[in-house]
């Protein structure tokens, strides 16, 4: 989900020459163990080369990060292990690189302003599948953007930055397709009448990182000062940071509070260094594509490229929230309807595994009483429930939560249980 790297798309979930190198043992003794063993299997999206570098690359290297190509990047999938990182994360604090996502700025031309209205917020609305109206300035949606037949070419965040500008935090991979696709609709309205909207990517030119766990507003305010206050959940605001500022989303992707910080490219390196410094009270921890992976899995955020893809719609995936069918027109809104009306033929849907065993991947046929009804999408063994988990497309006469069915594995079938959202709930406190 983009609530940081919802984060992407690869050609494939892990490369065969990857895959080689990795031995998995045929049955899970220690997390730990096996989770460092099938460390580069826990990224969803790996691709066979990658050719671009973030701000941060040099300080991933000077860390001893192990690097991986993601999504046409080079980026660190762990830097001491999995478990480590995940479990930071849930207990104290950790710090992601997202500056490999896209960023892009959608401005109405002074010269379309009506009043307090603006193009642009018209123009949204009729490419992406959430109401841009609701928002207020320094407001954030999630939202998707779909191609004719309804399909997910990519889900993102929207926020209203200024009265009449809106910055769309995208996944990597789909970056470029995502600002093609925007821009070639663009330029069919230019033909038509005046330009609804000036598009222009950021994406060169700022870095991102997100900062996730409980004790992450603690390093809020030693980043930016005690009476520097918090922006509330889904919110974005400006604050300043050295001679700089900087834009602070009360966002994420890991399940647990934090932030996520954009700056220009330029000032990654002294952000980065600031937070791993003044977070070193609190445990924090850099942390890399493998634990955002365990982290997105257990609170069932889908990834796109894996759970989303332009064959499978938001009411399919389970997220017809982040859709309102009320507005008229928008890019695939006639396949929304009628699926809506008629109801998927497919769901997807979170399960855990009854028994210990080898963990779930993507791809692995998914029975019940002996006959195929689907396919696993995510798979992974939960650092936190020390337990396979994962999500799968079935057919809906078997979605239902609580549904027995079986996971093959290997030529091996192994029991699970289709399960409520999120997999893994924080114990009360």
């Amino acid at each position: 989900m983009p609530f940081g790297d919802r984060n992407n798309t690869a050609q494939s979930f892990l490369s065969s020459s990857v895959e080689e190198r990795i031995k998995v043992r045929s049955r899970v003794t220690n997390p730990a163990t096996s989770l460092r063993k099938i460390a580069l299997s826990l990224v969803s999206l790996v691709t066979e080369a990658a050719h671009k570098k973030t701000s941060l690359y040099d300080e991933h290297m000077r860390l001893g990060a192990k690097m991986v190509p993601f999504a046409g990047w080079l980026m660190p999938v762990q830097y001491t292990s999995i478990v480590e990182e995940h479990q930071a994360v849930r207990n104290n604090v950790g710090v992601f690189d997202i500056s490999h996502m896209g960023q892009f700025v959608a401005a109405t031309p002074p010269s379309q302003r009506v009043g307090g209205e603006g193009a642009a917020a018209t123009w949204l609305n009729s490419m992406l599948t959430n109401n841009v109206d609701k928002l207020d300035v320094g407001m954030g949606q999630y939202t998707f953007l779909l191609n004719d037949r309804g399909g997910i070419i990519d889900d993102l965040i929207v926020y209203r930055i200024d009265e009449q500008k809106y910055l769309l935090v995208v996944n990597a991979a789909r970056a470029d397709e995502g600002f093609a696709w925007l821009q070639n609709h663009l330029n069919e309205r230019r033909s038509l009448d005046r330009v609804p909207c000036n598009l222009t990517s950021r994406s060169t030119n700022f870095g991102a990182v997100a900062i996730q766990g409980p004790r992450s507003m603690a390093l809020f305010h030693a980043l930016f000062g005690k009476d520097i206050e918090l922006p509330a959940r889904n919110h974005i605001v400006d604050v300043p940071f050295g001679t700089t500022d900087v834009s602070v989303a009360r966002t994420g992707y890991t399940g647990e509070d934090g932030i996520e910080v954009f700056f220009p490219a330029n000032d990654a390196v002294k952000f980065w260094s600031a937070a791993l410094e003044r977070g070193k009270p609190l445990g924090i921890k850099p942390c890399g594509l493998g634990a955002r992976d365990t982290l997105r899995l257990e609170m069932c955020y889908p990834l796109n490229g894996s759970d989303l893809s332009p064959e499978r719609n938001p009411i399919e995936a389970g997220l017809g929230f982040f859709v309102d069918l009320a507005k008229p027109d928008f890019v695939g809104r006639d396949a929304l309807v009628k699926t809506k009306e008629f109801g998927p033929r497919e769901k997807l849907v979170p399960f855990r595994m009854k028994e210990k065993g080898p963990p779930p991947r993507p791809h692995y046929a998914v029975f019940r009483n002996g006959a195929c009804i689907g396919e696993v999408t995510s798979g992974t063994l939960s650092p936190s429930l020390n337990w396979g988990i994962g999500m799968a497309y079935v057919s809906s006469a078997h979605a239902k939560i609580g549904a027995e069915i079986d996971i093959e594995i290997r030529g091996q079938k192994f029991a699970a249980t289709v399960e409520k959202k999120p997999l893994y709930r924080k114990p009360a406190s």
